[in-house]
């Protein structure tokens, strides 16, 4: 059962399970496209899950919570998520469920230093309610799940980019100014990030759920890209780099210079690395934006 499977991660994740052979039960508020294996059920989490008794799923990935850009970080709509995604979870065990992967977010670490992320020793202090309150969720899910005997996998995960990701963040409002003939505006860019192309979270979704690792599992790529570079990057796939106007953009307050994963466990545990480079899904980001009514291109 996956939910969340029309969603940024979600549809990704989806289609990663269709190619792995795995017959699907897909929640989601509106219905997405026709798949091989896969059953769609019309459900809003946030109401009510009685579907997970009558579907009776051997394996649980909760992806779905609220995602709105520019608003999740504080959003008071996290602390529903927490209620509903417990509620998921209590009821996933009473049906006889027997292993769950629910997505993190690398906001539960403390920000602020130079080191990469590891799950075993770096310092969990998040600082907005979105990372407060999936942290607050995975203690109290890895606590139920240690009572009850379930398997849970926590898949923290760092910055994604790819087709279909909201216009306003980084990667693709580069992309339609540059390709709109518009100035791009940024920051001094000097902030180093962790990149993973969404086709590769989905995959490494589904390798974790087809894993008996448990516990919190970084999902990045392990590498670190400077920003105005990855910017130059894309200005020089686009063109029109002559617009592309770094330091225009203040600094955000409290903004940290590094976020950046080890990515051992994942690779080293789960049996999973990335395997679409940044040039690549760049350049997949970029068709697809042509291909949009909108976007400038041609």
């Amino acid at each position: 059962m996956l939910t969340g499977a029309t969603g940024f991660v979600g549809h990704h994740t989806l289609i990663a399970l269709v190619q792995a052979g795995h017959d699907v039960h897909a929640l989601t508020r509106r219905r997405g496209s026709d798949l091989p294996g896969v059953t769609w059920h019309e459900c809003d989490l946030l109401v009510g899950c009685e579907v997970v008794d009558d579907v009776k799923p051997e394996v649980l990935v909760h992806l779905a919570w609220y995602a709105e850009h520019g608003k999740f970080w504080s959003s008071a709509e996290n602390v529903r998520w927490v209620q509903a995604s417990l509620a998921l979870l209590r009821a996933f065990a009473a049906a006889g469920g027997r292993r769950a992967v629910m997505a993190g977010t690398c906001a539960e670490y403390e920000w602020g230093g130079e080191q990469d992320f590891n799950e075993r020793d770096s310092p969990l202090a998040p600082q907005m309610l979105y990372g407060v309150c999936k942290d607050a969720l995975r203690r109290i899910a890895g606590a139920y799940a240690d009572e009850t005997g379930l398997e849970l996998a926590w898949g923290r995960l760092f910055f994604l980019y790819g087709p279909q990701e909201a216009p306003e963040r980084f990667v693709p409002s580069l992309v339609r100014s540059l390709l709109a003939g518009e100035p791009a505006l940024m920051t001094n860019g000097e902030q180093r990030r962790d990149f993973l192309h969404v086709a590769d979270a989905g995959a490494a979704f589904v390798a974790l759920a087809e894993s008996q690792v448990v516990g919190p599992v970084n999902v990045a790529s392990g590498k670190a890209v400077v920003l105005r570079e990855l910017a130059q990057r894309i200005a020089q796939r686009v063109g029109g780099g002559e617009l592309l106007q770094i330091g225009a953009r203040p600094m955000p307050e409290g903004e940290p210079p590094a976020l950046v994963a080890d990515i051992k466990r994942l690779r080293d545990e789960v049996g999973w690395s990335p395997e679409i480079g940044l040039e690549d899904g760049l350049d997949s980001v970029i068709e697809w934006w042509r291909g949009q009514p909108d976007s400038g291109g041609p």
